[in-house]
């Protein structure tokens, strides 16, 4: 490529920049605002369906066994369209964004509740009973004592859970919500340039996952230094 070729390509490359670049980004906030809000949400799901299936009381084994089973055999995006779609009709109207959130963070409870279990069966007993001998109250072993070492063991199975989250904020473009995805779709319909957008979007959605696994290795030496 010559150096006028360069420096063309170069300009028209910074005049993209600046015409679709604040859309990108407006659209790249809404994932990253999604995606944080429905990970919280999907935790509290999770941590209640865990302790649910491990409850010695049976109408709460049985209500968090329906929930893992019904979420993790349905699709996700039907649960979207449940949530957005199907609650109004029994007087429940949310707006684009909250539904997306609820849905997406109910929807991924059910994996992390079952990833949880696993990590609380993990757990020598002999630790729970030590704790329980020595007089610690059932809710403070938990919080100190067990939840660190089951989030430590965990923390691989959350960071691919999180970046499912973010995968799937694109599912949100089907009910107005303007992330990623449905700003290149508004793009490619005045431009008619589906390449360019869909592969910008795709850039952006690697960005982020890669910038979660960058962290979620961090965080596992940093634990494992702590070990």
């Amino acid at each position: 490529m010559s150096g006028t070729a360069l420096q063309e390509w170069w300009l028209a490359l910074s005049d993209e920049v600046v015409t679709y670049g604040p859309g990108f980004v407006s659209a790249t906030l809404v994932v990253l605002g999604v995606t944080v809000a429905s990970i919280l949400v999907s935790w509290v799901c999770g941590l209640l369906g865990a302790l649910g299936k491990r409850s010695s009381f049976a109408p709460f084994r049985a209500l968090a066994s329906f929930y893992v089973w019904f979420i993790r055999g349905t699709p996700t995006l039907i649960q979207v369209f449940i949530v957005y779609f199907g609650m109004p009709q029994i007087g429940v109207k949310l707006s684009p964004v909250t539904a997306g959130i609820i849905a997406l963070g109910v929807s991924s409870g059910a994996y992390v509740a079952e990833t949880i279990r696993a990590g609380l069966a993990a757990i020598p007993r002999g630790q729970v009973e030590s704790a329980l001998a020595l007089g610690m109250n059932p809710r403070i072993m938990m919080v100190r004592i067990v939840l660190p070492q089951v989030f430590r063991m965990i923390l691989p199975s959350l960071t691919n859970e999180a970046i499912s989250a973010v995968k799937n904020t694109s599912l949100l473009s089907t009910i107005t919500v303007v992330e990623l995805t449905l700003y290149a779709q508004l793009m490619i319909a005045t431009t008619f340039r589906p390449f360019d957008f869909y592969i910008a979007a795709a850039l952006i959605y690697l960005g982020l996952t890669s910038i979660l696994s960058q962290l979620s290795a961090y965080f596992e030496r940093r634990y494992a230094r702590l070990s």
